[in-house]
C-alpha cells in the first residue's frame, strides 16, 4: 500500500507507516495543482494531510481509497466528493484535546493578567506596575462552554483547578436546564471536576458566564453561531475564547462588541487564514485593543503531534490488515436499505453469485452485505441489505435455482 503524506508529519509517524509495510512518499510542501498531480503520479492508495485542503480534483486524480486527516477537524477535506467516489475519510479525534485545552487556559490567563501587554511594555523599557496590577482574577468566575466534546472536557478538568464554576451548552443536552447529574459527569470522565450546570441554549450560557469558550465543530448549524445576539447577552468586559473554528464566530459582531461593550477576546482561529505556514495576516480583529491572537497553534505541541502520528499509523495499519477504517466520518449513520434478505446456505462456490444475479435481474440494489461462516465451514448466513423488497416469485427462483440455498428470510428494516 502506498501512502502519500502531503504535510509536515512526525518522523515517528513516517517510521510507523514504513514498519506497517507501507511505501511512504513524504512531500510536505505539496498544495493545490501540485498535490493533484502527485496523487495521480504516485498512484497513492492513502493520502495523509494536516491543514492542506483536499479538493474534488485531488480525489478524482488517482486511485485514492482513504484520506486521513492527521488531526480532529476535517472541514478542509471535500467529504461529499470523497463519499461520491467511495473514498473513506478518517480523522484523529481527541488526540490534540489536551494541547488545545492548555492553550484555552493560557489565553484566559493572559487576558486576565494582560501578559502580552506586560511583556511589550517591559521590552520597550517601560515599568508600569500601577497599570498592570489591575486584574480581576479567575477564582469564583463562571466559565461558559459551547460544546461538550473531548477538548471541552479537558478544559473543564483544568478549570476546576482555578476554582472556576462551569455552565455549558451542548447538542447532547439540548434544551435542558439543570445541574449535570453525577452519573453523567462520570460518563464524561468529569466526576472529579467542579459542579457543572447545563444551560438550555448558547444564549443562556452567554448570559450566565464571565468567560465564553467555544469548542464546536464547524457545520451548517454552528457556522456563525456566536453572533451579535449571543454576544449581546455577555456581561461588559467578558472574555470570548475561540480555539475551535473561526467561522463559528461572527467576527464583525465580535469586533463591534469589543468596541461597544469592552469585551476581550482570545483567538487561535480566524475566518480567513493564510494558506501556508507563513504569510500576511489581514484580519483586522487581531489589531483591536483587548484581543490576543495566536497563530492557529492549538494542537501544535510535540505531545499532541506524536499522539496524532501514532493514531494515523493505527488507522492506516488497520486498513491495510483488515480493510476496516477506524474513525471513519463519511459512512451512513443508518442504512438506506429498506429490506434485509437473510440467506442461509451451504458454504459452496457460486451460491452468492446465484443470489446476486437474481437480485440484479429484479433491478434490486445491494447496499450492504455480510457473510458469516459457521464453525467447520460447511454452512454460512449472508445478510443482504436491499433498496426494495424482492417479489415473491423472485424469492422462489432463488430458492429453487440452487440446491445449496437452504433457507431465505425477508426482513423489513
Amino acid at each position: 500500500m502506498k501512502v502519500l503524506v502531503a504535510d509536515k508529519f512526525e518522523k515517528s509517524g513516517i517510521d510507523g507507516l514504513k514498519a506497517a509495510g507501507c511505501e511512504v512518499v513524504h512531500e510536505p510542501e505539496l498544495k493545490d495543482d501540485a498535490l493533484t498531480a502527485a496523487v495521480a503520479e504516485t498512484g497513492a492508495d492513502v493520502l495523509v494531510v494536516r491543514s492542506t485542503k483536499v479538493s474534488e480534483a485531488m480525489l478524482q486524480a488517482g486511485r485514492l481509497s482513504l484520506v486521513v486527516r492527521a488531526g480532529a477537524g476535517y472541514n478542509t477535506i471535500d467529504v461529499a466528493a470523497a463519499s461520491r467516489r467511495g473514498i473513506y475519510v478518517s480523522n484523529c479525534p481527541g488526540k490534540n484535546s489536551i494541547a488545545v485545552a492548555e492553550l484555552t487556559l493560557a489565553l484566559i490567563l493572559a487576558l486576565d493578567r494582560r501578559v502580552p501587554d506586560n511583556v511589550a511594555e517591559l521590552r520597550a523599557g517601560r515599568w508600569n506596575k500601577k497599570e498592570y496590577s489591575k486584574a480581576r482574577g479567575l477564582y469564583g468566575q463562571t466559565l461558559g462552554l459551547l460544546g461538550s466534546g473531548s477538548i471541552a472536557r479537558e478544559v473543564i478538568r483544568r478549570a476546576a483547578a482555578f476554582g472556576l464554576d462551569v455552565v455549558l451548552w451542548s447538542r447532547r443536552f439540548a434544551g435542558q436546564d439543570r445541574p449535570l447529574a453525577k452519573e453523567e459527569a462520570q460518563a464524561l470522565g468529569l466526576e472529579s471536576a467542579a459542579p457543572i450546570v447545563i444551560a438550555p441554549s448558547p444564549a443562556e450560557v452567554a448570559a450566565r458566564c464571565d468567560i465564553l469558550s467555544v469548542h464546536l465543530a464547524l457545520g451548517p448549524e454552528t457556522r456563525g453561531l456566536v453572533d451579535a445576539a449571543l454576544l449581546g447577552r455577555l456581561k461588559p468586559g467578558a472574555m470570548v475564547i475561540n480555539t475551535s473554528r473561526g467561522e463559528v464566530v461572527d467576527h464583525e459582531a465580535l469586533a463591534a462588541a469589543i468596541k461597544e461593550k469592552g469585551l476581550r477576546a482570545g483567538l487561535d482561529v480566524y475566518r480567513s487564514e493564510p494558506p501556508t505556514a507563513t504569510g500576511e495576516m489581514s484580519d483586522p480583529i487581531v489589531g483591536l485593543p483587548g484581543v490576543y491572537g495566536t497563530h492557529h497553534i492549538g494542537a501544535s505541541t510535540d505531545q499532541a503531534q506524536e499522539a496524532i502520528a501514532a493514531e494515523t499509523v493505527r488507522i492506516v495499519r488497520t486498513y491495510l490488515q483488515t480493510g476496516e477504517v477506524p474513525n471513519v466520518v463519511n459512512l451512513c449513520r443508518k442504512t438506506p436499505a429498506t429490506h434485509m434478505l437473510v440467506v442461509r446456505h451451504r458454504d459452496r462456490p457460486g451460491v452468492l453469485a446465484h443470489v446476486f444475479e437474481h437480485l440484479r435481474q429484479g433491478n434490486l440494489n445491494v447496499q450492504e452485505t455480510e457473510n458469516v461462516v459457521f464453525e467447520g465451514a460447511e454452512a454460512a448466513v449472508a445478510r443482504i441489505n436491499l433498496d426494495d423488497a424482492p417479489a415473491p416469485a423472485l424469492l422462489d427462483q432463488i430458492r429453487a435455482g440452487n440446491a445449496d440455498v437452504l433457507d431465505l428470510q425477508l426482513i423489513a428494516l
